[in-house]
């Protein structure tokens, strides 16, 4: 009889453990997924890809990698390996050619971001070298708050920030320096020393001179 009473007692006490641990059950959700873990839609190797605008083959991208991510805002095609672009004009000739370790392309924006060791060289035989360029198809210019460093057949010029059009014959750059003629800037001559325009084709010197080395001294104003 004791036995009896002791196996009910037991039981009950099973059963409502049993109902607790049901009734007490907590339930498990994982951290909300930020944009920055957020993963890439599609992953595409080996790409060799002609963009067009209006009709018109406007540049050619190269890259080993490619990740589109839809989820991110503003969405976005990343090249984390890598991109080679050759620029190309109304009559499919050459423009230019653009290099960068690392380049984001912004479809919504018209925009492309490069990053990393950029590299440009136009058809015009003008050089650009810097480590950051964004080129706004929107606006139809680059533009660059880094360190740049712009070469032509004719002159050297570096500066802070940069601005051009895409054929890069015209140029802003401020805090700059380098060996350049001083008819070929535009503004005040007060603020020559801190801002420099530079209007292509540029004019020839009137007396021929060797070019100066990549990091010439400050021009005088």
């Amino acid at each position: 009889m004791v036995c009896q009473v002791a196996s009910r007692i037991i039981a009950a006490a099973l059963a409502a453990a049993a109902l607790a641990a049901c009734t007490e059950q907590k339930e498990h959700i994982a951290p909300a997924v930020r944009d920055e873990d957020s993963v890439a839609v599609m992953v595409s190797y080996g790409i060799n890809m002609l963009i067009s605008d209006s009709g018109v083959i406007k540049y050619r991208i190269v890259a080993e990698e490619s990740q589109t991510n839809q989820n991110l805002n503003p969405k976005r095609q990343y090249f984390p390996k890598g991109v080679f672009m050759t620029q190309f004009d109304e009559t499919f000739h050459v423009e230019a050619y653009i290099q960068a370790d690392t380049a984001y392309k912004y479809d919504e924006l018209n925009l492309i971001e490069l990053r990393g060791r950029v590299r440009v060289l136009t058809r015009n035989g003008v050089k650009f070298r810097g480590e950051e360029l964004f080129w706004d198809q929107r606006r139809h210019e680059y533009y660059s708050n880094l360190y740049s460093y712009i070469e032509t057949p004719e002159r050297t010029l570096e500066g802070n920030y940069f601005r051009s059009d895409e054929a890069m014959q015209k140029y802003y750059v401020s805090n700059s320096k380098g060996s350049f003629e001083r008819r070929d800037i535009i503004g005040d001559d007060e603020q020559a020393g801190d801002t420099d325009t530079i209007a292509a084709p540029p004019r020839q010197p009137e007396k021929p001179h060797a070019k100066r080395a990549p990091h010439p001294l400050p021009a005088k104003n």
